[in-house]
């Protein structure tokens, strides 16, 4: 059974917001992505580049960095420099609060 952990409430991460939190020590990327939350590690597989300090355009963050693309939705990396995909995390919901699992 994976273990959740409280990361936000709902009202932090507006519609086409992100916030990066830490979880079991590891960096992670939440979005608000037209009123669902998802969740990847914070580590552009490029050069190690930090995510959520990007631009999020729609469903893709864009690493600020050297431009790679990701999307948030399944970790997928859409353009060069980067070619291998980022972790995804499962999210759930509880009361307003936000829970993510990195197992």
């Amino acid at each position: 059974m994976s273990d959740f952990f409280r990361v936000a409430k709902t009202s932090e991460i507006p519609k086409g917001g992100k916030k990066l939190v830490e979880v079991d020590f590891l960096p992670v990327a939440i979005f608000n992505i037209g009123g669902e939350y998802y969740a990847i590690e914070d580590v552009c597989t490029h050069d190690g580049g930090p995510l959520a300090e990007g631009e999020l355009e729609n469903e893709e963050i864009v690493c600020p960095r050297h431009g790679a693309r990701f999307n948030v939705k399944t970790g997928q990396a859409l353009c060069m420099p980067a070619f291998e995909d980022v972790e995804c995390y499962e999210v759930k919901i509880e009361n307003d609060k936000i829970y993510v699992s990195v197992d």
